[in-house]
């Protein structure tokens, strides 16, 4: 009898090697940090809600940046929370700012690695919305110049590449203008270009202080009911000068990754997000699952979906298990 005998080529561990498709490197993955600014040299807050994820000052993020570059940590994304807050997000763009601080301690450190920045006014408005509120609603075109500034200030710091995360039309274009002119014409945005309005977000504003006082986000993020409007925003970007397009959620918008894969040849990101992180590390601590596999497969997923590049709050572990 003749037939198709799949598990010939999954006998042992060697062959199963040999014909993998996906693989998973640390070149493949960002990690997240938090960084504060503090007096207190020895600042180090664990985000309950994110076991093993802390709020860092600028000393502990260096020594925990240390230790993750000696495991083979290849690119960081940093998220700012400053002391003071306005409605002007006015510490976004200060050139002394806490995540300009950052930038410049761990590029003259780590000179090789990749430090990426979230570019939005969240983190830095007293109001907890990603722009200028005007009767209660986010100004797309008023906000495009402060993103551009923001921007512009982490490039000057060594940022090598901004990530704005907002979600206002057009800001890739404001970037890349402010970027251009300044002569940062080879510095690459990453556009949070499908970016939904997900419930997955929760832990996450709790790490970055930048929960919305009033109303929600879902005048400005996706309906997560679409699909079609996730390539029609990722085509905008990318024709404004975006060079990385990420999806943010990860796991629940696999077949979004799949489309934008299949439709738009550029390299594509995706946001492991801290509701995904968050349900993983219950489910273990309460010796539901296994992590290390459990973590493992559901970075493969995303990979194997079309994702170059996963922002994932488990890269430090990650790391230490490859």
């Amino acid at each position: 009898m003749t037939f198709f005998r799949g598990r010939r080529l999954r006998k042992t561990q060697s062959l199963r090697d040999i014909v993998q498709e996906t693989w998973l490197r640390p070149e493949d993955l960002v990690q997240p940090y938090f960084v504060v600014e503090t007096n207190d040299k020895n600042f180090s807050k664990e985000i309950t809600s994110m076991p093993g994820q802390f709020q860092l000052s600028l000393f502990k993020l260096e020594e925990k940046v240390t230790k993750a570059v000696d495991n083979g940590l290849k690119s960081v994304i940093l998220f700012g929370i400053p002391e003071k807050k306005d409605e002007m997000a006015s510490e976004a763009y200060n050139p002394k700012g806490i995540v300009q601080q950052a930038v410049h301690t761990l590029k003259r450190k780590f000179p090789d690695l990749v430090v990426i920045t979230d570019v939005c006014l969240c983190e830095y408005t007293s109001h907890g919305h990603c722009g200028i509120i005007e009767d209660r609603h986010v100004q797309n075109d008023p906000t495009l110049k402060l993103l551009a500034k923001t921007a512009l200030s982490h490039v000057k710091a060594g940022a090598d590449i901004v990530a704005p995360s907002d979600m206002m039309d057009g800001r890739v274009k404001a970037i890349r203008e402010i970027l251009d002119k300044h002569g940062f014409i080879e510095t690459p945005i990453m556009s949070y270009a499908v970016k939904y309005a997900s419930s997955f977000y929760g832990p996450f504003r709790e790490a970055a202080e930048s929960t919305p006082q009033f109303g929600d986000r879902k005048s400005y993020q996706m309906n997560p009911a679409n699909s079609n409007e996730a390539i029609l925003e990722a085509k905008a970007d990318f024709t404004e000068g975006a060079d990385i397009i990420m999806v943010k959620p990860a796991l629940p918008y696999l077949d979004i990754l799949q489309r934008l894969k299949d439709s738009l040849f550029c390299p594509l990101a995706a946001y492991q997000v801290s509701g995904e992180y968050a349900q993983i590390k219950a489910a273990s601590l309460n010796g539901w699952i296994d992590e290390k596999n459990v973590v493992l497969e559901s970075l493969i997923s995303i990979k194997r979906a079309g994702a170059n590049l996963i922002i994932s709050y488990f890269t430090e572990q990650v790391l230490k298990w490859l």
